[in-house]
């Protein structure tokens, strides 16, 4: 895990979220460091996305703040953005497009141009069939798509990732390899926060979990030197058999 003398990416101060008249998110608090992979585990209703969505500035918080590299999301909800690439469960891409096709024509929305080497690179870096990349989406699995995706933010070139149920509806061996790319990221600086009901993925990629519960982070967990965290400990506190 990379650390650096940089702003902290992420940071919850107290976050508390209404939606709809209901208590979504309570005095939620946490804060990651540049190349940590943090875990925000929960089941549904849990308040997870609505997390990710207060970070991007879709939801407004009725109390605390959301800060993106130091700044709060309220204050420069633009310069967030632009330091976040979003990942949600269900990556929103052109199927009738070929995976090329899609990198090159949502860089030219975001302003950002890339040459056919350069889109080729951020491809072999997520590990998607060189035979694939001229197929349109619509004959993609959806850890094919998901590689697509994670290769857009790769190129956009954004320091922190946000992954929403990220391996949700993937096989074994993509989340395998799903997971080893999130590491891989990791590794070189990028900063991740992923929201996830599944104990063993969060523990087996995380460097902290954080157990949310009716909008209210319950737990932290956290990796011994070396290691990983303990997957039945973590389990049996989100079955609620323990409380942290």
């Amino acid at each position: 895990m990379t650390r650096s003398s940089s702003p902290t990416p992420l940071e919850a101060h107290s976050l508390s979220l209404l939606r709809d008249g209901k208590q979504v998110l309570s005095e939620v608090s946490f804060a990651l460091s540049p190349g940590e992979i943090f875990a925000l585990l929960g089941g549904n209703g849990a308040g997870k996305s609505s997390t990710l969505l207060t970070f991007l500035g879709f939801l407004r918080p009725s109390g605390g703040q959301a800060l993106v590299n130091g700044r709060s999301v309220d204050a420069d909800v633009a310069a967030a953005r632009a330091a976040i690439a979003y990942l949600p469960e269900s990556a929103t891409l052109y199927p009738h497009l070929t995976a090329r096709e899609n990198l090159d024509y949502f860089l030219d929305l975001a302003g950002r141009r890339a040459d056919a080497e350069t889109l080729e690179a951020a491809l072999d870096r997520v590990a998607l069939a060189e035979e694939a990349r001229g197929r349109r989406l619509e004959s993609y699995s959806k850890g094919m798509r998901q590689k697509t995706a994670i290769a857009l933010a790769l190129l956009r070139e954004a320091p922190i990732l946000l992954l929403d149920e990220p391996t949700s509806g993937l096989d074994p061996v993509a989340i395998d390899e799903f997971h080893a790319m999130v590491k891989a990221l990791a590794s070189a600086g990028r900063t991740v926060l992923m929201v996830t009901h599944d104990v063993y993925g969060a523990c087996q990629v995380a460097d902290r979990v954080g157990l949310l519960r009716s909008g209210r982070l319950v737990g932290s967990f956290a990796a011994e030197p070396g290691g990983r965290i303990d997957t039945e400990t973590v389990h049996a506190a989100f079955a609620e058999r323990t409380v942290p």
